[in-house]
């Protein structure tokens, strides 16, 4: 193994990201090291490179990638060499493992983890040809699964996943539900409200995007909120959710307005848009708004066996990992259908 290895790294906040050499990390004594196989591109990645000094709370350089398979290579003195030759996923919030929200199986939400998030959000990520893990507890194990189709698993699916979790059971067939953008993280949450009885109501500007809902299951496709605004009739046809994998002040404004009384808004995307709400504000009566984050380790497993069932699928674009700069630009301009996914080599070979 050489000492050194390509890899796309962030040197500071507000500047393009690098492709550059750097060194191979090393596992720490209770930690893991993987050859990356595939890592997944989100338009969060955007938004962190964007980002002003001190919007976020972790500090470059780091290497991104945040969505990440791999195959276990090395492991430390602490750790069972029986991980070693398996293919894994990684969750990508690197949780404490010992505070109450991680005893409750909420790792998502660890109380200690510190400022940085986890690989590719403050610790280095996968966008590289190795990355290291800390502990083992942050992989699942995902045999049988092509890696351009696990990585997005970590981010994509489990953060759409996490978000409708909570409504799942309230839905039936007389249930309306609204998904704002059929992107990356859209395009499984089409999926998974599809297999509900819910009537599914998708909405993108772009086309492209809308025919992959529409072959995903959504039952109707609109270009635009105002669109869907101009096809209700009556109260009845108003949304019992709106998941906004947008979140700019349009859509979020937009899905409150298309709100059935007692339904939910969960905004997913983080465009930065900003919403007032407020009991007096002539809000539908029993209105709420959620904003979950990513998702729990164990709700990673649950959409890694969906995709072994051949119940949840990844569309993807595949680009080598020289070509990761022209990928995010790329996603920048929205020119990418499903999910980019940066595979270290040719992905043509």
């Amino acid at each position: 193994m050489s000492d050194t290895m390509l890899a796309v790294v962030l040197d500071a906040w507000g500047t393009s990201p690098v492709l550059r050499e750097v060194p191979v990390p090393q596992p720490a004594a209770g930690g893991v090291l993987l050859r990356v196989t595939a890592a997944g591109m989100c338009h969060s990645d955007l938004h962190v490179a964007d980002a002003p000094p001190g919007r976020l709370p972790f500090e470059p350089p780091f290497v991104l990638g945040h969505e990440v398979a791999g195959t276990v290579v090395e492991v430390g003195v602490e750790v069972d060499p029986a991980w070693i030759g398996r293919p894994v996923v990684v969750h990508g919030v690197w949780g404490c493992g010992e505070c109450r929200r991680c005893r409750q199986g909420r790792e998502n939400y660890c109380l200690e983890r510190g400022p940085r998030i986890g690989n590719g959000l403050g610790h280095d990520g996968g966008l590289a040809e190795f990355m290291a893990v800390p502990s083992p507890r942050h992989l699942v194990p995902a045999d049988g699964l092509d890696p351009v189709v696990a990585a997005p698993l970590t981010d994509a699916a489990l953060t759409a996943f996490h978000a409708l979790k909570p409504h799942v059971e309230t839905l039936d067939d007389a249930s309306r539900v609204l998904v704002v953008g059929a992107g990356g993280l859209g395009h499984f949450a089409v999926q998974l409200v599809a297999a509900t009885a819910a009537t599914v109501v998708v909405v993108d500007p772009k086309p492209e995007a809308r025919e992959l809902a529409a072959t995903l299951g959504a039952d109707v496709v609109h270009p635009g909120l105002d669109d869907v605004a101009r096809s209700l009739h009556r109260a009845a046809d108003r949304f019992d959710l709106v998941l906004d994998f947008v979140g700019a002040t349009p859509t979020m404004l937009g899905s409150l307005e298309l709100l059935a009384l007692g339904g939910h808004v969960v905004v997913v995307g983080g465009a930065g848009g900003e919403l007032t709400v407020g009991k007096n504000l002539g809000l539908p009566q029993g209105w709420s708004v959620s904003a979950p984050f990513w998702g729990p380790r164990d709700d990673l497993q649950a959409v890694v066996d969906l995709a072994r069932a051949g119940s949840l699928h990844a569309h993807t674009e595949t680009f080598a990992l020289p070509d990761a700069l022209t990928a995010y630009a790329r996603l920048r301009a929205g020119d990418i259908r499903g999910r980019a996914v940066v595979v270290p080599g040719d992905p043509r070979d």
